[in-house]
């Protein structure tokens, strides 16, 4: 699984590339003044690029047919956690170690020893230690950092559920002194992703150019065979079956689904990864997408204060089980998962599976322009460029917004106001029709959004809402109505308590 869109095999630049030329800084309607993209913005993408990696991961493993694993020329394979018959109860970080998440695994080519870092053997959060787990490093790092060394991290394994903090991992970096970091010759990430792409644009001011160079990316394990001696290391039978399972994939010239493609021809009760259109015809007639109207009903019923209201995961199994009843037109009770948050990723896996975009694929590169767009006029800008949306997406979009706005104004119990819910549906709203969203196209994706839910009230009031003329004429239809055909309401949205505040970069806290 490469994490850019360049050619396969070993990367030996400091930082995986980005489909549209990476981070770089990005004008924010003044040409004369340059902003570099927030934090909270990367730490939002790292968080949806994290549940993508999940999503495929789970993909992967549901595709093809049962592996049989080689018997010859193969690494070593790391004891189940808890069996390693060498580790004693009297080790002074056993609570840690028991778990096989480092491996001391004989030497590279170069007679450098190799220490292993398996993130599919960390257990959830809630059950590590993490401070305790940054000393074990430590105290396993103290016994070769004398010598030259050579570190392995197998990448796949990592999820919502087992990742440690952002800053955990900053102040991990901090402590490892120049003592640690001089004989370090070689870092390399196997099977790395999006989600390490993201991290490693949080980090770089902090990582030295020289540190850059001793990173190496490796898509396979038949790579890493080059640089080590492979019957030496010490790789988790989990990494192993996923590595097979993309070489079998690549042999037959296909990838792990980004999506979950629906059956051909899709079922009647079909509601992932179909058109609107379809969900239009197969549903009387009905504007909003029963699954949308299912999950926004229910969150505003029990979830409006619920705190990081769409920041958090689900369980993929868990998503894929209500996914399959929903498809299979079956009724979905979302307390019997006792999880305010599952509805919250099921709309938006919906939106993230529909065919095109909500905001379609014609209105990306003029949302990319928002922000080369004067603050006062920002407003009136995503009025126009919505006026080219389909009647039935505008619909869509305007029940959708007008919900985030409602979840918005409880910000001081959800903590999720308006930029906040845009750094999180962003990206699921819109996306370029080949490849995929650059982190450079975050901040005026993130803003567009952000202003569609902070302005709800101007940016889908009709005309003469406004104090304006109707400029409806025979043939047109008002794009108020339909928000009213689509909620059953006769008068317009509701607009924003109180007046609105000007707007910063997307994604800044206030």
């Amino acid at each position: 699984m490469e994490p850019t869109g360049g050619e396969p095999g070993c990367r030996k630049d400091p930082v995986p590339g980005s489909p549209r030329g990476g981070l770089g800084t990005v004008c924010l309607g003044r040409p004369a003044r340059r902003q570099s993209m927030s934090r909270l913005d990367l730490e939002q993408l790292a968080e949806i690029e994290l549940q993508r990696d999940e999503e495929e991961a789970a993909a992967l493993s549901m595709a093809g047919r049962p592996l049989v694993m080689p018997t010859t020329g193969r690494p070593l394979v790391v004891p189940t956690a808890g069996q390693d018959p060498a580790l004693s109860m009297d080790h002074p970080f056993y609570d840690v170690a028991r778990h096989g998440i480092l491996q001391v695994a004989g030497e590279d080519r170069f007679g450098r020893r190799v220490i292993t870092f398996s993130c599919c053997r960390m257990p959830p959060s809630h059950e590590l230690n993490h401070r305790r787990l940054l000393q074990y490093l430590k105290h396993t790092l103290d016994q070769y950092v004398e010598s030259d060394y050579t570190i392995v991290y197998f990448h796949y394994g990592l999820n919502s559920q087992n990742k440690p903090s952002l800053s955990w991992l900053q102040s991990t970096y901090k402590e490892f002194d120049r003592r640690y970091k001089k004989n370090l010759k070689a870092l390399y990430i196997v099977h790395p992703t999006n989600f390490i792409k993201v991290l490693w644009t949080i980090f770089k001011p902090l990582i030295s150019h020289k540190f850059g160079k001793k990173v190496i990316y490796f898509n396979s394990l038949s790579e890493l065979r080059e640089h080590l001696k492979y019957d030496q290391l010490i790789v988790p039978p989990e990494v192993l079956r996923y590595d097979e399972k993309l070489r079998s994939l690549h042999k037959g010239r296909s990838s792990p689904p980004a999506k979950t493609p629906p059956p051909r021809p899709p079922l009647p009760t079909q509601q992932f990864g179909v058109s609107l259109q379809y969900l239009k015809d197969k549903n009387q007639g009905e504007l909003i997408p029963p699954v949308l109207r299912f999950t926004v009903t229910y969150l505003r019923e029990k979830g409006l204060h619920a705190e990081g209201l769409f920041r958090r995961s689900a369980s993929v199994h868990t998503i894929r089980e209500i996914q399959r009843l929903y498809n299979q037109g079956k009724p979905v009770n979302f307390d019997d998962y006792g999880d305010i948050h599952l509805p919250a990723v099921i709309l938006k896996t919906f939106l993230r599976e529909l065919p095109q975009p909500l905001l379609t694929f014609k209105a990306y590169e003029q949302i990319l322009e928002i922000t080369s767009v004067e603050s006062s006029l920002r407003v009136t800008r995503c009025r126009q460029i919505l006026q080219s949306l389909p009647e039935h997406n505008y619909a869509v979009l305007s029940y959708l917004m007008g919900f985030l706005h409602e979840v918005s104004r409880e910000s001081i119990f959800n903590k999720m106001n308006s930029s906040n819910l845009a750094c999180v549906f962003g990206l699921n709203l819109i996306w370029p029709s080949q490849g995929a969203s650059s982190l450079s196209a975050l901040v005026p994706l993130n803003l567009f959004t952000e202003l569609l839910i902070e302005y709800y009230g101007k940016v889908f009031s009709a005309p003469e809402d406004r104090g304006e003329p109707r400029a409806d004429t025979p043939g047109q239809v008002s794009r108020a109505a339909p928000w009213r055909e689509a909620t059953g309401e006769t008068d317009t949205p509701r607009a924003p308590s109180r007046p609105p505040r000007p707007l910063m970069a997307a994604g800044t806290l206030r």
